[in-house]
């Protein structure tokens, strides 16, 4: 999953820089509201880790101009104003979120997936239905009865498709989401990390569509397209 943090403190950024990429995040980190405003609108994250007191662009502007644009992308507060108005204020203007500096790591990633399942319509921290799901907490996915622990990369793949099921993902778009500044990525990386998943749980976990890209489908009816 790739993940944008936005954080001017050099201490605190290096911190989570490597809590999130321990956890198997791909991250991209910038230091100051402009350069913030810029990556959201250039990359597609997952969600973005956004503090409140940056140079050139304040969190509080970056949110503004990000949900006036119309950019549904997840943001989670990291802020130090504990003060009552500046948490409704960011909740107000769109942020899913809100976490007070200093915090803990592990509630960090719970609230991670948290905003990522209530992103894709899930009360809990399982996308899917009974014949394919993926478990956000373990990192498992479940096909046809078969559970496997899947690596990052596969993670984030699925994690990609299963957010927007019945969506088309061209090449370039699964790249994006996957990987992050500054990755050599190799033209056939998208495909390995394909094959890999359809070694685990065969072919028809992911479709083809040719000339367009990949899909993966759900057979609840009631699952969202």
């Amino acid at each position: 999953m790739r993940v944008l943090l936005i954080e001017d403190d050099l201490q605190i950024g290096q911190s989570l820089l490597r809590a999130l990429k321990d956890a198997d995040y791909s991250v991209d980190w910038v230091r100051d509201g402009i350069a913030g405003c810029a990556a959201i609108e250039a990359a597609e994250y997952t969600v973005v880790l956004l503090d409140l007191g940056l140079p050139g662009m304040s969190g509080i502007e970056l949110l503004k101009t990000c949900r006036s644009k119309g950019n549904p992308v997840p943001v989670l507060i990291l802020t130090a104003r504990d003060d009552l108005d500046a948490r409704v204020q960011g909740l107000d203007l769109g942020a899913d979120d809100y976490m007070l500096k200093p915090f803990q790591v592990p509630e960090l990633l719970a609230r991670i997936r948290a905003v990522i399942r209530r992103k894709a319509g899930y009360a809990v921290s399982r996308l899917g239905d009974d014949t394919l799901s993926l478990d956000l907490d373990k990192r498992t996915l479940c096909c046809n009865g078969v559970t496997s622990v899947l690596s990052a990369r596969e993670f984030a793949l699925m994690l990609a498709f299963l957010e927007r099921p019945g969506t088309i993902l061209s090449r370039e778009q699964l790249e994006d989401r996957l990987y992050g500044w500054g990755k050599e990525v190799e033209s056939n990386a998208v495909d390995v990390l394909i094959h890999s998943v359809r070694k685990k749980f065969g072919v028809a976990v992911i479709r083809n569509v040719r000339g367009l890209g990949w899909t993966v489908m759900l057979n609840d009816p009631a699952a969202k397209t």
